[in-house]
């Protein structure tokens, strides 16, 4: 198969930049070439010939990804819900997900761990506070009401 020619080129060549910068879902590609004046047809061609290349791969990006946000100390409610945004289907969120090799709740309970004393979740306001900030992490509500208990009662890996 020979280079293409004119836009389709042009279409190749700035998907192919894009993906040396960083790992990118289809979706995600293709709508960063159509913002850049690509027509969605020679996109989508661009997009799916370095899928086939192996340049772009959705099951790629959703692992990289979910590691990524799971070592940010993110969730993986939040992760499950920014994948699908990404454009990618049920399976291969799970797959990210369990490639992460995450232990969620010991990652909920060093979120609780870095911002708050067993002293300050002394008090139940704060405590649910701390409860929904991991609620908005993307934590499940019984890892983050365990952890947010496990730190108010001074059980930390610390021994604080």
């Amino acid at each position: 198969m020979g280079r293409p020619r004119g836009e389709a080129a042009d279409a190749y060549q700035r998907a192919l930049g894009l993906l040396v910068r960083r790992e990118h879902s289809r979706r995600d590609l293709s709508r960063k070439l159509a913002q850049r004046g690509v027509e969605p047809a020679e996109a989508d061609a661009a997009v799916a010939r370095l899928a086939e290349q192996g340049y772009q791969d959705d099951s790629r990006f959703a692992a990289s990804f979910a590691r990524d946000r799971a070592s940010s100390g993110y969730g993986p409610v939040r992760i499950r819900v920014e994948l699908a945004g990404h454009g990618l289907g049920e399976d291969a969120i799970q797959q990210a997900l369990e490639a992460c090799e995450a232990d969620w709740p010991a990652s909920a309970r060093r979120q609780v761990e870095r911002r708050w004393t067993a002293a300050v979740l002394a008090d139940p306001d704060r405590r649910r506070k701390a409860v929904e900030f991991l609620l908005r992490r993307g934590f499940d509500q019984d890892s983050a009401w365990a952890a947010v208990r496990a730190r108010a009662q001074g059980e930390d890996e610390h021994g604080f």
